[in-house]
C-alpha cells in the first residue's frame, strides 16, 4: 500500500531548476529584462508584484540558486525590525567570505512598517544584501519611495489556462506519490475556477479531490466531481483569491451602472470579509476618474479624501467614509472621456514611434540651441487676448489629430464644444 505524503503537493512540485518553471516569460525569456540580468550574472534589488500563487517566491529562489547566492528569507507578518537587522548582520559576516552577495527575500513586503522598510536602505544602498521583495499589492503605494527608487519593479502576470493545465498534468507524472496512482484528468474547468488562478491552490484543490478516492480505485477528474468536493471548502470572501478580484469587479460595475444600493452591497461584502480598506479606496479614487472624470471633477476630489481619511480614522469607523464616498459616486454623473482620450493618445503613440517635438515647442536653455531655432516661432499664450492664440502643438505627422470625445454628459459635451470653438473645428 502506498503512503501518502506529509508533504502538501504544492510543496513537493515547487520547480528546482528554470527550466521547470512556468510561467512569467515575458521575464524569462531570451532578451527579456530579468532574463538579462541573469545571464550576465548581475542582480538588482527588485519587487515582485503579483497576484497569488503566481510564483513570486518561487522565483526568488531559483534566482538565488541559479546565481549561487547565499539566500536568507523573511516573512513581513512574522518579521520586524530586530529580525532584519540580524539578517543584515549575518550577510555581512557572510560578506567577509563570499564574493556575491547576499540576496534577501521578504515575503508580503507591503506589510511591512515604514520604520521595517527603512531598516533595509542602508543595506541595500552599499550591497551588503540584494533585495528581493514580494507582494500582491501595488508598490507604488505600499512600499516607501527611497526604497522603491533603490529596486526594479517586475509584474508576474496571471497564469493562462494552458500553463495551469501544464501544472497539473506535471503534478499527475512526475509526482513520486501521484504518479502512481490511476488518475484521468477528464475536465479542468472547475479547478481552475475554484483555484482562481492560484497555482498553489491548484495543486492543493487537486490533491484533496484526489484524496477523497480510495488508492487502488481508477479515479477520473470531472468538474462535476470537483465541485461536489469543493463546495463546502469555497470560502465566502477569499480576500487573496478569486472572490477578492470577483467581488472588487462588482463592486466597481455598480458604481458605474449608478446603482448606489448594489456597490453599498459589495461595500458591504468586502468589509464583512476582512479586505483592506486601502485597497477599497484606491479602487474608488480610479472609478472617479475612469468613471466619472470630467462630468463631475469633485468626484476625484471627494475619493481622494476618502483615501486620506480612512489611512486617519481606520475600522470600523472607515467603512461609513467608504459608504459615503460610495453612495456619491454611484450616483454622480457618468463620463469616461479622459478615460478613453488616454487609451486612444497611447494607441497612436505605439502606432507612429517616438516623434520629433516641433522645434517651436523645444526647450532652448543654451546659445547653441536658440541657433538651431528651438524655441523659434512659439506663441506666449499670455500675450494674447484670452490667453489663447491658434498654434500648431501636434507633431507634424499627427497634427488634428483627436482623442477627447464626449459622451453623454452635459459637462464633456460642454467641454467638447468649447474645444470646436476654440480652435475653429480643427479638433
Amino acid at each position: 500500500m502506498l503512503h501518502a505524503p506529509t508533504t502538501p503537493l504544492a510543496e513537493r512540485m515547487r520547480p528546482k531548476t528554470m527550466d521547470e518553471y512556468v510561467g512569467q516569460e515575458h521575464l524569462l525569456k531570451k532578451g527579456a529584462s530579468l532574463r538579462k540580468s541573469l545571464d550576465a550574472n548581475v542582480l538588482p534589488s527588485l519587487i515582485l508584484w503579483g497576484p497569488p500563487g503566481v510564483g513570486k517566491t518561487t522565483l526568488a529562489n531559483l534566482l538565488a540558486n541559479q546565481l549561487k547566492r547565499p539566500f536568507y528569507t523573511l516573512s513581513a507578518i512574522s518579521s520586524g525590525v530586530k529580525e532584519v537587522r540580524e539578517v543584515i548582520k549575518k550577510a555581512e559576516n557572510q560578506g567577509m567570505f563570499e564574493r556575491a552577495g547576499a540576496i534577501l527575500f521578504i515575503d508580503e513586503i507591503h506589510r511591512f512598517s515604514k520604520a521595517q522598510q527603512d531598516s533595509l536602505l542602508g543595506a541595500v544602498e552599499k550591497g551588503v544584501v540584494t533585495l528581493i521583495g514580494a507582494t500582491t499589492e501595488n508598490p507604488s503605494f505600499e512600499v516607501i519611495s527611497a526604497l522603491l527608487s533603490r529596486c526594479q519593479v517586475y509584474t508576474l502576470q496571471s497564469l493562462e489556462k494552458e500553463q495551469l493545465e501544464l501544472l497539473l498534468k506535471n503534478a499527475l507524472e512526475r509526482d513520486e506519490y501521484l504518479s502512481k496512482l490511476d488518475v484521468q484528468l477528464k475536465e479542468t474547468n472547475a479547478l481552475i475556477r475554484i483555484s482562481g488562478g492560484d497555482a498553489r491552490k491548484l495543486l492543493t484543490l487537486l490533491e484533496i479531490v484526489i484524496s477523497t478516492f480510495p488508492q487502488d480505485a481508477k479515479i477520473e477528474i470531472t468538474d462535476e466531481v470537483v465541485f461536489s468536493i469543493a463546495q463546502q471548502n469555497i470560502a465566502r470572501y477569499d480576500k487573496d483569491g478569486e472572490q477578492h478580484y470577483d467581488i472588487i469587479s462588482a463592486f466597481i460595475k455598480s458604481i458605474r451602472g449608478s446603482d448606489p444600493n448594489a456597490a453599498v452591497y459589495w461595500l458591504a461584502r468586502m468589509i464583512e470579509g476582512g479586505e483592506d480598506a486601502k485597497f477599497i479606496a484606491r479602487r474608488l479614487i480610479i472609478s472617479a476618474s475612469e468613471d466619472i472624470g470630467l462630468a463631475n471633477p469633485t468626484a476625484l476630489i471627494m475619493a481622494n479624501n476618502t483615501f486620506q481619511a480612512i489611512n486617519t480614522i481606520g475600522f470600523p469607523e472607515a467603512r461609513i467614509i467608504l459608504a459615503q464616498c460610495t453612495i456619491y459616486l454611484a450616483t454622480s454623473p457618468k463620463g469616461n472621456g479622459a478615460y478613453m482620450a488616454i487609451n486612444q493618445a497611447q494607441e497612436l503613440v505605439k502606432s507612429t514611434g517616438n516623434l520629433s517635438v516641433p522645434l517651436a515647442l523645444r526647450n532652448a536653455p543654451t546659445k547653441l540651441m536658440k541657433q538651431l531655432d528651438y524655441g523659434k516661432g512659439y506663441k506666449y499664450s499670455h500675450d494674447h487676448p484670452g490667453n489663447f492664440v491658434v498654434q500648431e502643438f501636434m507633431p507634424e505627422e499627427i497634427k488634428g489629430a483627436s482623442f477627447f470625445q464626449a459622451g453623454s454628459s452635459k459637462r464633456e459635451r460642454e467641454i467638447e464644444e468649447d474645444i470646436k470653438q476654440r480652435w475653429q473645428g480643427k479638433y
